[in-house]
Order: C-alpha cells, then sequence, then structure tokens
C-alpha cells in the first residue's frame, strides 16, 4: 500500500508526463504552422527549467521516504532548473534553492545542506511569496535539534529572522 505522500507524488510525476505530452503537441503544432485554439494557459512558461524543476519536487517528495534512493536524483534535476531559470524566475528559484537545501539535509551532508539554506535565505528574501515562506518555514524543521552545529544554528537564525519579517 502506498503512503499518502508517495501517492501524491506518483500523481504529480503523471502530471509532469501530461505536461511532457501537451508541450510535444505545441511543439509538433508549432512546427507544421497550425496553433490549436485550446492551448493551456501554461504552455507559454512550461520550459526545459520547469519540466526539470517539477521533476526535481516530485522526486524529493520520495526523497522524504527513501532519501538514499531519491535526493541525489532530485538535487540533479532542481540544479538542473536552476541553471536554466532566468532572473524573472525569482519564486521558483528561491523553490528551487529550499528544494535543494533539503536534499542536503535528507542525506545528511550538513556542510552543503548549510550553504544551500544560506542561498534559499537570499533567494527567498528577493520574493513575497507565501509559498516560499511555507516551504522555508518546513526548511527550518531540519535546523531543529541540532544547535550543537554553529553552521546549522545561525543557518536557523536567519530562516526564523526571514520569516519574522
Amino acid at each position: 500500500m502506498l503512503y499518502t505522500r508517495e501517492a501524491w507524488a506518483y500523481a504529480a510525476m503523471g502530471r509532469v508526463a501530461a505536461f511532457r505530452r501537451a508541450t510535444n503537441q505545441a511543439r509538433e503544432e508549432l512546427a507544421s504552422g497550425e496553433q490549436a485554439s485550446d492551448e493551456p494557459y501554461w504552455i507559454s512558461y512550461f520550459n526545459k527549467a520547469e519540466l526539470a524543476g517539477v521533476t526535481g519536487g516530485r522526486l524529493l517528495d520520495l526523497a522524504r521516504s527513501d532519501p538514499s534512493a531519491h535526493a541525489d536524483v532530485a538535487a540533479e534535476h532542481i540544479r538542473a532548473a536552476l541553471s536554466e531559470r532566468g532572473a524573472e524566475a525569482s519564486r521558483s528559484h528561491a523553490l528551487d534553492r529550499i528544494g535543494l537545501a533539503e536534499t542536503r539535509f535528507l542525506v545528511g551532508d550538513l556542510t552543503s545542506a548549510v550553504e544551500e539554506t544560506r542561498h534559499a535565505v537570499e533567494a527567498a528574501a528577493q520574493t513575497r511569496s507565501s509559498r516560499v515562506r511555507n516551504q522555508l518555514g518546513a526548511l527550518y524543521q531540519y535546523t531543529v535539534g541540532r544547535s550543537v552545529n554553529a553552521a546549522v544554528r545561525d543557518t536557523r537564525d536567519s530562516i526564523r529572522e526571514l520569516l519574522a519579517n
């Protein structure tokens, strides 16, 4: 029996497959010079970066249950999304940074987790998105109970400060 989180991740991966089919259909229509009038609204911004980000996010969902099987692959997709994103995608950039930091916490790489969390806090400060704030709050939980490590403690304080403002 699938856990709820795993079921949600599989459903989300199904949406990624649907996005891929629709993207391929749109490319075929553009190549043939014909455009469908029922084109979905999101097709205009769903590009290589979005596909990598959505895929990384769904793999991150799976990594929460099985980090050794999914965290590093999720991180690869999230890094690919970050390398493709433009400056206009501040919200997506912040969400990617938060996800990347979480993958590092999940595998126990505190040094990289702290570094990625610092990037995440910097990116989150550039947007007023409530979703970014919620995700940053979830990331905060990974820093709780690790007060022995000064770098993690400082990172936790930076998240708390940003969320308080």
